[in-house]
């Protein structure tokens, strides 16, 4: 048998566990050029909480009863594949599930010498990938300015911080715990960090730990973080907006209008997807592999075991529970040397 978790409701707020069910069904037969994969590891992200809304957005929403999907590392079983073996450790969008059929097309090799493959769904994945075009081909950081990252322990956001003082700028951090804080700045390095939940004016930290101004944001959380950091943006300033989960689970999420702190400092917003890059995703990847490779990046994972406890990994995203990448770890290898 094959347990998969289904989303069974749509979440018009926060999601709980009323909204999934645990489902035991059986594995389908190959068909030409698939492979039966035996999934090990989970990732579970922010931007699925989109997927579960039915309003219109960049990817399709999930389906009612039927498994949801995301990254997903694990190890072939069986193949009708040239391409494929077993024992060939893959990763690919696949569902949470035990076990998943998927075409070759679909899929990719990891290779489990070159760095742990979980790292093939975060810091070498679409995670890592997300964070590097997001600064480098938007926010654009050069030495000496600074830059601010909003959910800066987090999988992207750790990265970020990470890059941009590789690049020579003053990094500042927003988290939302004392061990975040003390992760971000002794162990990656971020010249400030402020912890938003106990901090009792977001804006006088911010201009503390920004006595020049932002030159370039990282945005991750949107909500009133965003608010307090645009009011301190400096002439040119770069804003990628990569995610606003202050907002995600809110029914009626309304702010200040950005229009007129944009013109005034002829700020650049850009939204945006990592699929946006997927031209360039080479070249992404190779310089992340290098600069992990020579110790400039440094990642944490957070992982989460047990099949059936996958939505609560999920949930706690919302609760900033994660350091680092957060995952599910569902299985043991049976032919692959890990």
């Amino acid at each position: 048998m094959n347990r998969q978790i289904h989303l069974v409701e749509r979440p018009k707020a926060a999601p709980t566990h009323e909204h999934f069910n645990l489902v035991e069904t059986s594995i389908p037969k190959l068909g030409d050029q698939e492979v039966l994969i035996h999934n090990l590891y989970l990732s579970v992200d922010p931007y699925m909480r989109g997927r579960m809304s039915d309003a219109k957005s960049y990817v399709p929403p999930f389906k009612l009863n039927e498994k949801l999907v995301g990254g997903v590392v694990g190890e072939v079983v069986e193949s009708n594949s040239d391409q494929f073996q077993t024992g060939d450790v893959v990763t690919g969008m696949l569902g949470w599930e035990e076990y998943s059929i998927a075409p070759e097309k679909e899929i990719r090799k990891v290779n489990p010498e070159l760095a742990p493959v979980t790292t093939s769904l975060g810091i070498l994945g679409l995670t890592g990938l997300t964070a590097y075009f997001g600064l480098i081909d938007i926010c654009q950081p050069k030495e000496g300015e600074t830059v601010v990252v909003s959910g800066a322990a987090g999988a992207v956001g750790s990265v970020v911080g990470q890059i941009a003082k590789i690049k020579g700028a003053r990094v500042v951090g927003i988290a939302g715990s004392d061990e975040k804080i003390d992760y971000i700045k002794n162990e990656l390095g971020f010249d400030e960090a402020i912890n938003y939940k106990t901090t009792e004016n977001i804006q006088e930290a911010l201009e503390k730990a920004c006595p020049n101004g932002v030159d370039a944001y990282f945005d991750n959380v949107g909500g009133e973080i965003s608010d307090a950091v645009l009011n301190l943006l400096n002439k040119f300033a770069r804003i990628a907006q990569c995610g606003a989960i202050s907002s995600y689970n809110k029914v009626d999420d309304q702010g200040p209008r950005i229009q007129t702190k944009l013109i005034k400092s002829s700020a650049l917003i850009k939204g945006f997807i990592v699929s946006d890059y997927a031209e360039r995703f080479k070249e992404g990847a190779e310089q992340l592999g290098q600069w992990l490779q020579q110790g400039k990046l440094k990642y944490e994972e957070t992982i989460t075991e047990g099949f059936e406890n996958i939505p609560d990994a999920f949930l706690g995203l919302f609760e900033g529970n994660n350091l680092g990448k957060q995952l599910v770890k569902i299985g043991e290898p049976q032919h692959a040397k890990l």
